[in-house]
């Protein structure tokens, strides 16, 4: 279908202070939560008291390397949300397991307020804490408004453009931001600063823009501008949306600082794997394993590979970029990925009534502040079938092991599927069978690896502020990919 025919031409609606309405920036069930005890006490735990506690259980951690990155500020990958598996091994080692680390991330919308009198909740927190002291960084020169870009998730970016509008005190422009629509209500002038079309047809200069542009965002949203990008797109590709690049930032980040005892926990990774080349992967892994496409989010482009069929499937279908990563497959423990390490397989929630265990992730939302990286929120999802000891013919590994909410629409637009939504309420929490220790451990694998995504990006920016690309393809050399580029 031409998205031309289902995308009228959009306009930046005006949002101005005072217009947040809790309803619509809530899903219903969460709207009314109350958050469960040991959630919120994680949340107001104390930093030395999160590395005492962390070093107590792993005492080859080296306090003060926990110390430092907990006190990182970050320079490019501001705002992050990373989604973990709880999982363990034969020897019942549990741990928390990066997936992967998204920027600009959703989760508000499905997070219970920690302080009832607080009604804006973790929209506020993010803004305050944020995105107003990357705004108080000042460009000489610069003047215009302030914008919110998205291209899904309406509910949480809608919520931000009015929290702006509060905390800022002055109007904010929400702008519908499709790289695919005919008549984009976004452009960028011959200095580079961003211009946004209202309802009247007239063109406003933006001085800095919050985005919530997830789907290839550097195609549409250039490198160098003289707007001010919240998150840059730099974060997105040096891991923020390209988990190629996050990979591989993981294990430089591994290399420096294994000798303090700390490391991202991420299953076995083997990247710049062609399309060829996957059977081959596949079956070294055992015959089970995971390739993603390593340029897109919201549950597109992974696929569960646990049978023949599944392996010929994927290989019948025709992909846009030629590199491929591939992955150990964390599933029950009868079907895993078999490493070097071992076999890891799914916790999954507390049996159901009729004994039924689910596979579930944790999405931890953390910001970088002038005091380092905190958590402001955080929700798991659940996958659409229970975990089953044996893969039966004809059944889909994806339905017993694939947890993400985001439905993809033949028009191009976005749902979700709230049904397999869990919260972090007194009712849902519990059938996570995760622990205050978990929740800790969630968090500092979610500050290792924002960490190592933002260095990545530091490294591929120059002392004048240009974007390297001759060394951005010497790590990620992927033609499709470089020509989506836009400096």
């Amino acid at each position: 279908m031409n998205l031309s025919e289902v995308m009228p031409p959009k306009s930046a609606k005006r949002v101005h202070p005072g217009e947040f309405e809790a309803h619509r920036h809530w899903y219903p069930k969460a709207l009314n939560a109350t958050i469960h005890p040991m959630v919120n006490f994680f949340l107001n735990l104390s930093r030395e008291r999160m590395i005492s506690r962390y070093c107590h259980l792993h005492p080859v951690v080296k306090a003060d390397a926990l110390a430092e990155l907990l006190d990182y500020k970050c320079k490019y990958f501001l705002w992050a949300g990373a989604d973990l598996l709880n999982v363990t091994s034969a020897s019942a080692r549990r741990q928390m397991v990066i997936i992967e680390n998204n920027s600009c991330p959703s989760g508000q919308k499905s997070m219970p307020l920690t302080d009832d009198h607080q009604e804006q909740g973790g929209y506020r927190l993010l803004i305050e804490r944020t995105f107003k002291p990357f705004l108080q960084k000042k460009t000489p020169g610069l003047h215009g408004a302030l914008a919110v870009l998205y291209d899904k998730n309406h509910m949480e970016a809608s919520g931000y453009a009015a929290v702006i509008a509060d905390v800022m005190k002055e109007d904010v422009f929400f702008v519908p931001f499709f790289s695919e629509d005919p008549d984009m209500p976004v452009r960028f002038n011959q200095d580079a600063q961003m211009e946004v079309r209202d309802e009247a047809n007239e063109w406003h200069l933006i001085r800095a823009a919050f985005r919530y542009v997830t789907q290839r965002p550097w195609y549409s949203v250039p490198l160098h501008t003289k707007t001010r990008i919240f998150n840059p797109v730099v974060a997105c590709l040096a891991g923020g949306r390209n988990k190629m690049m996050a990979a591989k930032a993981y294990e430089l980040f591994n290399e420096e600082w294994e000798d303090k005892g700390l490391r991202i926990n991420t299953p076995q990774t083997v990247w710049d794997v062609s399309k060829e080349d996957i059977p081959k992967k596949v079956a070294e892994m055992g015959g089970q394993a995971v390739v993603k496409v390593p340029y897109s989010n919201a549950g597109q482009g992974v696929y569960t590979i646990v049978t023949e069929a599944e392996l010929a499937k994927f290989m019948a279908e025709d992909f846009k970029y030629d590199c491929f990563i591939v992955q150990s497959l964390i599933g029950n423990y009868n079907w895993s990925s078999t490493t070097s390490s071992g076999k890891l397989y799914h916790v999954g929630t507390i049996p159901t009534a009729n004994g039924k265990t689910y596979v579930a992730d944790l999405r931890m939302m953390v910001s970088s502040t002038e005091t380092g990286i905190l958590p402001i929120c955080a929700y798991a999802r659940r996958a659409r079938k229970p975990l089953e000891d044996q893969i039966e013919d004809g059944s889909q590994s994806w339905d017993m092991l694939g947890t993400n909410l985001s439905i993809k629409n033949p028009d191009g637009t976005w749902d979700s599927d709230t049904s397999r939504l869990v919260l972090m309420d007194r009712r849902d929490f519990n059938k996570l069978g995760i622990g205050l220790d978990d929740l800790i451990e969630a968090y500092i694998q979610t500050v290792l690896s924002t960490v190592a995504i933002d260095k990545m990006a530091q490294t591929l920016v120059n002392s004048q502020g240009k974007f390297r690309m001759k060394l951005f393809k010497s790590i990620n050399n992927d033609p499709s990919l470089i020509e989506e580029i836009t400096l």
